[in-house]
């Protein structure tokens, strides 16, 4: 890319994005508003109102860049978002597993193809509103933690590679969502108030097993669930209707409250336990991406997180094979489940991450 001082915002139709808009042209960079036109109905099945594809919010992220006085522009990728994030998540639910579309997003559509539509474009810097930041010291780039811990997003981030890195810019990574909203405001934004969305994009509603039943077009067949030993308790609803450690809808009597512990997918079987049993030390990792480039040669310690929401833990990890690696935990984690992320951290700094590929027991 050209060094320049220009920048191509991604931009959701939400506040977090506007406002890292307005910063940008308040840096004097040349900027260029865009929106990533990623599905459409008959992909999922739903009316897409409401969702971050839906014509309001490109509507809304249109009258942020009229008011900044940046151009703005759809670019379309339904047929990319289709084969590198929906069929994935699909079928990682019918291997039993629980994976979080958002970063493959990431990877696949807005560090490469949108980086590649900035390339194109003469733009410098890919600009999202993501709460993260970027450090640069003696020529090798960090992504940290954002400055607001409660609204942090470096989780999802976690495949960015060195070179995207020194192309991105994340403006709202020293901001609270409060000075975000307040900056949004004083500019008179129309997202400034605009509820944020708690589900994945392309499932609105929440309802995962539906969507993967109307993008497949057929029924999941029932089962059994068992305990550990393989008696059965009861009949399930269809292996994708399930996660480890989930407690409700289960739908059978029992004694005692019993948790999702495993998925055997090859058996058609849901697995119930205790909840100790949800507690795991060892996972093996696929995928994994260090964010230095640099592949350890030694065991080393850090902490690590194995889902979103989850606070990070100390733990060993040993680089393996085929990009695969081990981590061991000091203590057992609770519902270490495949399909999720696995993390790394040293302190702020994120190390890299990949995706769980199975609990060692």
């Amino acid at each position: 890319m050209p060094d320049n001082k220009s920048a191509l915002i991604a931009m959701s139709g939400g506040v977090d994005s506007s406002v890292a808009a307005r910063i940008m042209a308040d840096r004097g960079y040349d900027c260029m508003g865009c929106t990533m036109r990623l599905y459409e109905n008959d992909m999922i099945g739903e009316d897409l109102f409401g969702t971050c594809c839906s014509l309001k919010d490109t509507e809304d992220a249109r009258a942020v860049c009229d008011r900044i006085g940046i151009p703005y522009n759809i670019y379309h990728y339904e047929a990319e978002f289709r084969d590198k994030v929906i069929e994935p998540f699909v079928c990682s639910y019918e291997k039993g597993e629980t994976p979080n579309p958002c970063i493959r997003c990431n990877r696949y559509l807005k560090f490469d193809s949108l980086y590649n539509k900035a390339r194109e474009l003469g733009y410098n810097y890919i600009v999202t509103g993501h709460y993260a930041r970027i450090q640069e010291k003696d020529g090798v780039y960090y992504l940290l933690k954002a400055a607001d811990l409660n609204k942090d997003q470096s989780y999802v981030l976690y495949d960015l590679t060195q070179e995207q890195l020194a192309h991105t810019v994340f403006p709202l990574g020293e901001l609270t969502k409060t000075q975000v909203r307040e900056i949004a405001d004083s500019n008179g934004f129309v997202t400034s108030h605009k509820k944020e969305s708690q589900d994945i994009c392309f499932v609105p509603d929440g309802d995962y097993a539906g969507m993967i039943e109307r993008y497949r077009g057929k029924k999941y067949p029932k089962g059994n669930f068992v305990d550990l030993e393989g008696n059965v308790l009861g009949t399930h609803d269809g292996i994708i209707n399930y996660t480890i450690g989930q407690r409700r809808g289960l739908g059978i009597p029992a004694d005692r409250r019993l948790y999702v512990t495993r998925l055997k997918v090859e058996d058609n079987e849901v697995v119930l336990a205790d909840n100790a049993d949800l507690f795991k030390k060892e996972l093996i990792v696929r995928d994994f991406h260090y964010i230095s480039g640099d592949v350890p040669s030694e065991p080393f310690k850090c902490s690590a997180k194995i889902r979103y929401r989850h606070k990070e833990q100390p733990c060993t990890v040993t680089a393996l094979e085929n990009g695969c690696a081990k981590i061991v935990f000091d203590e057992p984690q609770r519902a270490i489940t495949a399909g999720q992320s696995a993390v790394l951290y040293d302190g702020e700094i994120v190390l890299g991450g990949g995706i769980i590929d199975r609990v060692i027991d």
